[in-house]
């Protein structure tokens, strides 16, 4: 079968998701995800992430934060790319995949603590200290989502 494909040919799944973002077969009703080309400002990226977050569905706001990494400018990629890694470290810790959770908030505490002070009234060094609790076992998986702002 060929892959599923976008208008510019890239491959893309068109199969729907499970609220964590897992593909579901062909045919069932999934959890619409957001579009890749989602174009909104620090401000409403950070307030739809939270609610995503909230909501408890971590990969749907990884899509959002990953959308603002792009569109950033230079000097503040590194700091959304953080928030990214950090959605998505959280979408492997609801999967059942605490070791590339770890991984994955691990990676995205350094990348955050680097860009403090953080610039949107991030909490950079509340992220910092509960992605390293989660991976220290300080603060519980299933803790609240943490706060971005």
């Amino acid at each position: 079968m060929d892959r599923d494909r976008d208008d510019a040919g890239r491959a893309r799944s068109a199969r729907p998701r499970d609220g964590l973002g897992r593909p579901l077969p062909r045919g069932a009703e999934g959890i619409p995800t957001m579009p890749d080309d989602v174009d909104a400002t620090p401000d409403a990226a950070l307030t739809l992430a939270q609610e995503l977050l909230d909501a408890g569905r971590p990969f749907h706001a990884h899509e959002v934060l990953e959308a603002a990494w792009k569109s950033a400018p230079a000097e503040d990629r590194e700091l959304w790319r953080g928030l990214a890694q950090l959605a998505v470290g959280l979408t492997h810790l609801y999967r059942g995949n605490p070791t590339g959770g770890h991984r994955l908030l691990t990676r995205a505490a350094d990348r955050i603590e680097a860009q403090i002070p953080a610039p949107h009234g991030i909490d950079a060094p509340g992220l910092v200290a509960w992605a390293r609790g989660v991976v220290a076992g300080t603060v519980p998986p299933d803790a609240p989502a943490p706060r971005l702002r």
